[in-house]
């Protein structure tokens, strides 16, 4: 079950990374909404899945898209960002959703109180920001690129990062709120 989810959640970042994108000026590198996405897999899929679906669902848009050079960038980056994500999960709300949902015998479990939780999104900034951090530190040393092209895309990493976080967090709460759970 796991698997297929990884492979489901990796293509749903994929087409949400590719669908809409923003020129940044600078580097041409892009915004997008696929962070929503790889944080939504890091707290659905936990620690684990959540990072290898949001980094290989966002590096398979950079190739889509002819940004070969950035893949291996950005496997690293969203899939620490998902990884970070997943360990928020886990630690905020006992265990990833995925686990709540189903069991090993996939039988239902009974639903933990749903609640905005403004630690938790503060906590998700950190996930978002470590994506921040790699493309930075990677792109100082891309042939082409350097510090005035990675200093010129931090802003638009940051509004992408926080979207993310805020985004993502909000489509794990209605997703949690849609998914049936035995009542105990």
């Amino acid at each position: 079950m796991k698997t297929f989810l990884v492979i489901l959640l990796a293509g749903a970042t994929a087409a949400l990374t590719v669908v809409v994108r923003v020129p940044i000026p600078g580097t041409g590198g892009y915004l997008n909404f696929g962070d929503i996405a790889v944080i939504f897999c890091g707290l659905f899929l936990g620690k684990k899945f959540g990072g290898l679906a949001g980094g290989i669902g966002s590096a398979f848009a950079d190739v889509i898209g002819g940004f070969f050079i950035f893949a291996p960038i950005t496997l690293l980056a969203k899939g620490l960002e998902g990884f970070i994500a997943g360990y928020i999960s886990e630690k905020r709300f006992t265990s990833s959703l995925i686990d709540t949902v189903f069991s090993d015998t996939g039988r239902k479990k009974s639903r933990e109180q749903i609640r905005i939780d403004l630690l938790t999104i503060a906590l998700l900034f950190f996930a978002s920001f470590t994506m921040v951090a790699v493309y930075f530190v990677s792109e100082l040393f891309l042939p082409g690129v350097g510090l005035a092209a990675a200093v010129s895309e931090v802003p638009f990493n940051i509004i992408q990062a926080v979207s993310g976080a805020v985004g993502g967090y909000f489509v794990f709460i209605a997703v949690k709120k849609a998914l049936p759970f035995e009542k105990t």
